[in-house]
């Protein structure tokens, strides 16, 4: 796109530059052939406006996907010590798939095609459970366990790619996302947090994926906690005012109950510009030095729209025991090879607890 096209579809600078939350300073000094960041800016706010219709084609209006998605692994998950010591939490399987595989699981539903991990020490495994197993593929063919075989070998669709980064030193979700920027460049991405398991009919990060492709806002997963919970969370108040277009008005990190602006809590499901690398790296880092992600995320609220998707499924933290025990349980019943046998046997155990009593 170029510029003197932006400025005609929005009527004036001054109009495109209130639009997109600058200053018409900034909006001057843009290349006579915008970027794609700009493009998509400036397309995704004539979309909010009414200016172009979501599903017509504008020669040279190109829209990103979303194609990427970043997963950060390099915690240390403490508080499963000590089955964390030498495997990583996110390689803790329920029933039969570690918490990684139903995180890219969903990203692959959403129509990502690249899956980037910003891991640390003691994190091979990741490459290795999404790599090529020969050894396990030639002795599976060799027993004729087709089955087995398949499951193995379907870990990760062909066409799909992995990308590695290293992160030196645990600063924070926020550093963690701005390790992966020489894998994303200019484009929008989603950030995945695995301990965070969703459960529902369509991938949740399918339904952000096509919120950003109606309005090309970033969007932030958000749902109801109580009240004394905030203080665990990234917290957002959000515009009502239109409910199917919940516009995020403030964020703020961890608040006290009597503080928080609402109950609304962001859990980890991200969809960011590329424009979030810009304020990641100029954030003020806070205690431990940690740069958090929220900062970044409120710093990129002063210049664009963000949106907030209410999860429909339901959601299941696994970074604590219990939560990993609740979705044991819910997808232990769901599993399609044992869920009637371990369903009959809760309730005999249940009968038999009764009898006891």
């Amino acid at each position: 796109m170029r510029k003197t096209d932006a400025i005609r579809l929005f009527g004036s600078q001054s109009r495109l530059a209130d639009a997109l939350g600058v200053g018409r300073s900034a909006v001057s000094q843009w290349p006579d052939e915008l970027l794609q960041r700009q493009t998509d800016q400036v397309t995704g706010a004539a979309m909010r406006m009414g200016l172009l219709d979501s599903g017509q084609y504008v020669k040279g209006f190109g829209m990103q996907k979303i194609r990427k998605a970043v997963f950060p692994v390099a915690g240390m998950g403490t508080r499963f010590l000590p089955a964390t010591k030498a495997s990583p939490k996110e390689m803790m399987s329920i029933v039969d798939k570690p918490l990684i595989q139903y995180a890219v699981e969903e990203a692959l539903d959403a129509g990502v095609t690249e899956m980037i991990f910003i891991t640390g020490r003691n994190k091979r495994s990741i490459e290795d459970h999404f790599d090529k197993a020969y050894e396990l593929e030639s002795e599976l063919a060799a027993k004729n366990k087709q089955k087995l075989l398949d499951i193995v070998r379907n870990v990760l669709p062909k066409g799909v790619t992995c990308v590695y980064i290293r992160q030196p030193e645990a600063l924070g979700l926020g550093h963690a996302v701005l390790c992966a920027k020489p894998a994303v460049g200019d484009e929008p991405f989603a950030v995945i947090l695995a301990d965070d398991l969703i459960d529902g009919a369509t991938s949740e990060l399918k339904l952000m994926v096509d919120l950003f492709d109606d309005t090309h806002c970033s969007v932030l997963g958000v749902e109801q906690v109580p009240h004394e919970d905030t203080g665990s969370y990234g917290i957002v108040e959000v515009n009502t005012s239109a409910p199917n277009r919940l516009k995020i008005n403030n964020i703020i990190e961890k608040p006290k109950p009597e503080e928080a602006p609402s109950n609304l809590a962001v859990v980890g499901r991200y969809i960011l510009t590329p424009r979030i690398f810009h304020h990641l790296q100029h954030v003020q880092p806070g205690k431990g030095g940690e740069i958090q992600l929220t900062d970044g995320i409120f710093a990129l609220m002063q210049e664009q729209h963000i949106l907030a998707h209410r999860l429909k499924g339901t959601r299941y933290d696994c970074g604590s025991k219990f939560g990993f025990l609740k979705a044991t349980y819910e997808l232990g019943l769901k599993h399609p090879e044992v869920g009637a046998e371990f369903a009959e046997y809760l309730r005999m155990r249940g009968q038999i607890d009764s009898l006891a009593a």
